[in-house]
């Protein structure tokens, strides 16, 4: 099948010399092994200069326990298969005889590699062109692109993204850039990840990718799946929640106006900096014990509640309401949980921020009426964090235990980084009662950090919170797995969800969404970069009908990490912000690079093209004027 699947790197090789015919006395070693047909999921190739370097799977004959199914091809076993030159009657210099799908001795002269499982073969398999690619891709809409099935190898269904003319070239050019280095170094472009994740059991429907779709582990960030809870195969993955679970949006109105605020900016801004603890390690100074940790992971805003952190109408307005029920303190590591300890109520650092926004447009009158958001002008507060060191150490612990659950199962994946369980093996039940854990840490965090933004709020203007009606308008996720109940193809099915930097949007009338908004639609809470608009969106009938009810969750990165160092000088990062009339208050000014608006697509086009496609609405637009950042 000429064009299969190229999802390996070449790490190293080497060749095992011209045919030298060798047989022990005794004849072939007892274990014997049968080569996998090329063409197979087992099998794919890269070219390495004039080489085609196969990635072939070897697997005992005659069902003998020990398996020797090497993982998938990106990533290459620790241990070489024991496979050299193969001679007459397919026998290997180590006296191993390998064995066709036909069980006819392998050809004389096939070579065996030693370090990658190298074959060289005639007529060998190339790497696919770019417009070869193209050939997989289709318009749909002008905003909707479809990946047919063959795109990689074993897609169950199609895959699906969201975007506009001017960010298809984003997405198109990324493929481009794979394609021309041969696939070595870095992460898979989103649009091959996107079709990795259709490939993976249990999967419905579709895989699907947002306008602000970019490269991440495993998933792309900006990934949404579902996977059937009655799918006995169904798999969850870590890799579809992302390393720090339950990273979400938080936006709390005031009645403030933004010229109650011009002349106290910079001193409103320093408050906010010294109130909450900011930056790359930093401790919050929230009083937790470790018994109040556990109640935390447990009970969520519940706890918060419970200890005068947060007001009851604040869980009214959160996703979950601000709490996952089958959350297991138990199933989280102990390393997770000293990691978690000293960090409640912190922001971070990387993306994280906390802002001081004001309204700047009104789309949705109606929609605003109900947030609390009255006029233009308005001030509001915008927090964006998740689950610290805990969640990360979450994560970690599950894919070391997933990748052992893979080889027990059998599980066989397109990117190692796609590390998956059964959702009903303990494996899969251990992740998801441990997810749940961070998740609710998280909104604990948010919840904690808002106790503070209020208490700044409340010594500045020499008034209480609620004289100044401090009140959340609502909490979204926008890294986490939920159990959900969706129509697919005309039957209502129990779902697992898994959103990876992608938010959930409801449409109006949905029982999980607040009383306050059922005529409305949920609240999408979009935040922008460092210094340019966010977005309140609303949920439609249509994204629930074609994304799972899931809609963006943010700009998304346009450069990498590591090119925004090189190419940006954070003092001229820092004077554009002054320019603009923003409060700028950071603990790290050099990773103030890394967040840069040119480091990330344009939000509004983001927005844009959800709105355009349907699957959510623009319903206020806020413009920020202080920023806080780790």
């Amino acid at each position: 099948k000429p064009g299969l699947g190229c999802a390996a790197h070449l790490v190293s090789a080497r060749s095992t010399g011209p045919a030298t015919p060798r047989r022990s006395s005794a004849g072939p070693k007892v274990c014997e092994y049968r080569a996998v047909a090329l063409g197979s999921p087992q099998t794919s190739c890269v070219q390495h200069g004039r080489a085609r370097i196969f990635l072939t799977y070897l697997e005992p004959l005659g069902g003998r326990e020990k398996s020797c199914l090497w993982p998938a091809p990106r990533f290459l076993p620790t241990a070489a298969p024991p496979f050299e030159h193969t001679a007459a009657h397919g026998v290997t210099r180590s006296g191993f005889r390998v064995q066709g799908p036909d069980r006819s001795p392998a050809r004389l002269g096939t070579r065996v590699g030693i370090a990658m499982g190298v074959m060289d073969l005639p007529g060998g398999i190339g790497r696919r062109t770019y417009a070869q690619e193209m050939e997989f891709l289709e318009r749909v809409t002008p905003t909707q692109w479809r990946v047919r099935e063959g795109f990689v190898p074993n897609m169950r269904v199609p895959g699906v993204f969201y975007v506009n003319k001017h960010l298809e070239t984003l997405m198109f050019d990324e493929l481009r850039q794979h394609v021309d280095r041969g696939d070595v170094g870095g992460f898979l472009p989103a649009v091959k990840q996107l079709a990795n994740v259709a490939a993976l059991p249990g999967i419905v429907n579709k895989s699907i990718a947002l306008p602000d779709v970019h490269s991440g582990y495993g998933f792309a960030i900006g990934n949404v799946a579902a996977f059937d809870m009655a799918d006995p195969n169904a798999v969850v993955s870590p890799g579809g929640v992302g390393f720090d679970i339950n990273c979400g949006v938080r936006v709390v109105r005031t009645n403030l106006h933004e010229r109650d605020v011009t002349d106290i900016k910079e001193r409103l801004a320093q408050s906010l900096f010294d109130h909450i603890p900011v930056g790359v390690g930093s401790q919050g100074i929230i009083p937790t014990s470790p018994a109040g940790l556990e109640s935390a992971l447990e009970m969520g805003m519940d706890w918060s509640l419970r200890e005068g952190y947060a007001w009851a109408e604040d869980k009214e307005h959160c996703e979950e309401y601000g709490r996952m029920l089958n959350a297991d303190p138990n199933k989280v590591s102990a390393r997770a949980k000293k990691r978690g300890l000293p960090q409640m109520g912190t922001l971070g650092a990387g993306n994280h921020y906390a802002e001081i926004q004001v309204v700047d447009e009104i789309y949705d009158k109606h929609a605003a009426d109900k947030m609390g958001i009255e006029r233009c002008g308005q001030v509001m507060v915008m927090i964006h964090s998740g689950s610290r060191g805990l969640g990360h150490q979450v994560a970690t612990d599950a894919l070391t235990e997933m990748e052992r659950a893979m080889a027990r199962d059998g599980i066989q994946v397109n990117d190692r980084q796609l590390a998956c369980a059964k959702i009903s093996s303990q494996e899969g039940q251990n992740y998801l009662s441990a997810m749940s854990c961070a998740a609710n840490y998280a909104w604990v965090n948010r919840s904690s950090m808002t106790f503070l933004c209020r208490q700044a709020f409340a010594k500045m203007f020499h008034q209480t919170p609620d004289d100044l009606d401090m009140h959340v308008v609502y909490d979204v996720s926008h890294n986490i797995a939920k159990i959900e109940e969706h129509v697919v193809d005309g039957q209502l099915k129990t779902l697992l969800v898994h959103r990876k930097g992608s938010t959930r949007a409801f449409p109006p009338h949905h029982p999980l969404i607040p009383v306050d908004y059922q005529y409305t639609g949920q609240p999408v809470l979009i935040g922008g970069t460092m210094g340019t608009c966010s977005y309140i969106l609303t949920g439609t009938e249509k994204g629930m009908a074609e994304t799972f009810g899931s809609t963006c969750h943010g700009a998304g990165r346009a450069r990498s990490r590591n090119n925004s160092r090189n190419k940006l000088d954070y003092t001229e990062v820092l004077e554009k912000l002054k320019t603009k009339g923003i409060a700028i208050r950071v603990a790290s000014p050099k990773l103030v690079m890394e967040e840069a608006p040119e480091s990330y697509k344009d939000v509004t086009e983001v927005v844009n093209t959800c709105h355009d496609a349907g699957i959510s609405k623009k319903a206020v637009k806020l413009r920020p004027i202080a920023v806080v950042k780790g």
